[in-house]
């Protein structure tokens, strides 16, 4: 549109300001546990969404909130030394959005759309399909995670939060493949 602000070039930087802090946090797990690793994500998430902020112009809403979340969990994990602020925070964002996606639901509206509505184009059914299923992935995330975090020892968690989360979320964006498929729009046929 002609109104639209010039956007800022991409920077091939964005994987680093994405995953930078998480690899961080997981090297000085491995050495110094949880809570130093918790001290370091905390600054480091931050750099990194002021860093993306300068270099592209704009944040997203998901990365805003996950970088509030850290600092606000994280923050107080330090301030009372309690690991397991840190360890809540999973069930408090996914908890968070998975209310919030059923609440949208329950108003007529799909807060996915919302977010991937310009690079996924689906009928009305398939995005309340996926609304609903990204809905009850966020309540399970956030279920398990409660068992998980009181169950496990730290580092157990942290594995859990990043390598089974990330493969959970993995085979379950998989696993929609027949749904957007089913629910991508029709190309006209030659002749139509």
């Amino acid at each position: 549109m002609p109104n639209d602000p010039p956007r800022a070039p991409r920077t091939n930087l964005k994987p680093w300001l994405e995953y930078g802090p998480l690899v961080v946090f997981l090297i000085v797990n491995l050495r110094w546990g949880l809570l130093p690793a918790t001290a370091a994500l905390v600054p480091l998430s931050l750099v990194a969404l002021l860093a993306s902020w300068k270099l592209e112009g704009r944040v997203s809403r998901m990365a805003l909130f996950g970088t509030l979340a850290v600092l606000v969990f994280g923050g107080l994990s330090l301030l009372l030394h309690d690991e397991n602020l840190i360890k809540i925070k999973l069930t408090v964002v996914y908890g968070l959005l998975g209310s919030v996606l059923g609440i949208g639901l329950l108003r007529g509206k799909s807060l996915i759309r919302a977010v991937l509505g310009a690079h996924l184009p689906l009928s009305d059914e398939g995005w309340r399909a996926l609304t609903v299923r990204f809905t009850v992935l966020c309540f399970f995330v956030a279920l398990l995670n409660e068992v998980v975090r009181r169950q496990l020892s730290s580092d157990g968690w942290v594995n859990f939060k990043v390598f089974g989360v990330t493969g959970l979320t993995f085979v379950f964006m998989l696993a929609q493949a027949p749904l957007l498929a089913r629910h991508a729009p029709r190309e006209p046929e030659p002749g139509d």
